[in-house]
């Protein structure tokens, strides 16, 4: 059989310009900043900084570390806001020099940062002219379309259904229509970091892309716009996988979002550390979970980090306060507090407290988990520094709102910003949280890696438009 011939990927007016429908998917704490955006501007493609405490650089271009001062959370957390707004400038004007004025220069938010909406604001006010485009996820970000309306900067909500699509423009866009320059639909099975998935869909059981992008097509013709431009993300590493979804007249006009790919460019901010475990990972390595503090369902490399959620999560077992017909035996996992537990529970625990987990903690959900006296502790003193940067936090209880959420905080999940933040920043690849998509194994299986090659992003790029 002959080899089929690749499609020609046609330039689409994205923010206001005519570039490549090829998109630099954002990527949490210094996934992507104004270097690695700048880069794949330059040619010609649509960069993303990451608004989630990016690192401020000095006007001398000295890094200037994220550090607190405050004692307490609500002045720690304003710490926090303060540094992400100079951050998200100082990378702005980087990566809009390196530019060289081609392409766009997105930025992207996660929606459930506290205080999401004040830093995408003063950050576009600090680097007026600079940004192009803002794209936002992880939640429905109602007011999106306003704040960029009012900075005459297009706006792109990430959504994995045409259902997030008419809800929001219901609710909000439609009054802000002449500035949504697109939707990013997000596969929510392939994806790295967040995932979308609804209470609906099952974890276990991905749909095809297809079907839901015809769908969230048919839903834009409803509303009026027939020819705003999906972008296609989630899973995507190779234009070559998606020749039937270039010039189809069921979807229009679409642009590809590359998450995963661009981690391992000389660009790229991730320690080599990092980009050598996404070198060496296998089919299967990327768990969807849900251990985030978000709540949301994430994606991540299977290390030691994750692998100890999933032994804290499988180890875990009922409780009542009280004693029930199930729930018979007492066990004491405090000095002045005991709790009752089924009989056939019991060598769980015993099998427990022999492998060290001796810390015995209560969940939200009246469970109970199994901690060692250093996670105990750890886990003490992240909750004791946490600096509030959702605005809701399952680990540490946090409500940018109300101050509290109102239950205990949960053992089963994770400091989010301390452990992006250190692995963001050449920390421990083992120790920490490592998102990635699930098409990470590729890395192994593409020749352009092979013996842990790291292109350029101008090599990436042109590797990209070729369909390889």
């Amino acid at each position: 059989m002959g080899c089929v011939k690749m499609k020609t990927i046609n330039k689409l007016n994205i923010s206001g310009a005519m570039v490549y429908p090829l998109i630099e998917g954002g990527k949490g704490i210094n996934g992507t900043d104004g270097k690695s955006s700048g880069a794949w501007a330059k040619e010609g493609g649509v960069g993303t900084i990451s608004m989630v405490s990016p690192t401020e650089v000095s006007l001398e271009g000295t890094i200037i570390p994220e550090v607190f001062h405050e004692k307490i959370r609500a002045m720690r957390h304003r710490e926090m806001v303060e540094y992400a707004i100079r951050g998200g400038i100082s990378q702005a004007q980087i990566a809009h020099e390196i530019s060289e004025g081609n392409g766009r220069i997105h930025i992207n938010m996660l929606w459930e940062m506290a205080d999401s909406e004040e830093v995408i604001t003063r950050v576009l006010d600090g680097a007026k002219g600079l940004i192009h485009g803002v794209t936002c996820g992880a939640g429905l970000p109602y007011n999106l379309g306003k704040i960029a309306s009012e900075h005459q900067v297009y706006y792109y909500p990430i959504i994995s259904s045409a259902r997030a699509m008419s809800i929001l423009w219901k609710r909000s866009f439609k009054n802000y229509a002449e500035y949504l320059g697109g939707v990013v639909y997000e596969d929510p099975w392939l994806a790295g970091g967040h995932n979308g998935l609804s209470n609906a869909e099952n974890p276990l059981q991905p749909e095809r892309p297809y079907e839901r992008l015809i769908a969230l097509r048919q839903a834009l013709k409803e509303i009026g716009l027939p020819e705003l431009p999906i972008i296609i993300a989630g899973g995507v590493w190779s234009l070559s996988d998606w020749q039937d979804y270039i010039d189809n007249p069921e979807l229009g006009n679409v642009a590809f979002q590359f998450g995963t790919r661009p981690m391992i460019t000389k660009e790229s901010p991730i320690s080599d550390a990092w980009k050598m475990l996404m070198l060496r990972a296998k089919k299967g390595d990327v768990i969807l979970q849900k251990f985030s503090p978000t709540g949301f369902f994430s994606s991540a490399i299977k290390n030691k980090f994750l692998g100890n959620l999933m032994r804290r999560k499988q180890a875990e077992i009922n409780y009542s306060d009280t004693p029930t017909d199930e729930m018979t035996l007492l066990l004491p996992i405090a000095p002045h507090k005991a709790v009752y537990i089924r009989p056939e529970d019991k060598d769980k625990v015993e099998e427990q407290r022999r492998q060290g987990y001796s810390m015995i903690k209560e969940t939200p959900d009246e469970t109970l988990v199994f901690l060692t006296p250093n996670e105990w502790l750890e886990m003490q003193k992240e909750r004791a520094e946490c600096v509030g940067c959702l605005s809701q936090c399952q680990f540490s209880g946090w409500s940018r709102a109300t101050g509290s959420t109102g239950k205990i905080p949960d053992p089963r999940t994770y400091c989010i910003h301390h452990t992006l933040m250190d692995i963001g920043h050449g920390g421990d690849i083992e120790d920490n949280l490592a998102f990635a998509g699930h098409n990470v194994y590729r890395f192994g299986q593409d020749p352009m890696y092979a013996h842990n090659h790291i292109p350029s992003v101008h090599e990436l790029f042109k590797a990209i438009l070729a369909g390889k």
